[in-house]
């Protein structure tokens, strides 16, 4: 079930080391239960999110995969307390 987000990270376009920098900062400077949604292009920085997350600290609200658009992918998390 989608959320609104509280924050919005746009990695479109972005370098993977860049990517996973900023979500590292903006998970850090979320609240508990506060909703961030990540849009991105690059798959291998899809596939590498999960790993730099706490183990524990989020919940996956949904990921959606497109085709075709802007972006290939959209995640929304909420960060536990």
């Amino acid at each position: 079930m989608k959320h609104k987000a509280d924050h919005i990270l746009d990695c479109r376009g972005s370098i993977t080391d860049i990517s996973l920098l900023k979500l590292v900062q903006t998970f850090r400077e979320m609240k508990p239960n506060e909703v961030l949604e990540i849009l991105g292009s690059n798959l291998d920085t899809r596939s590498d999110l999960f790993k730099v997350l706490p183990d524990g600290g989020y919940e996956l609200i949904f990921l959606d995969i497109l085709e075709e658009g802007d972006y290939l992918y959209r995640i929304q998390l909420k960060k536990k307390s």
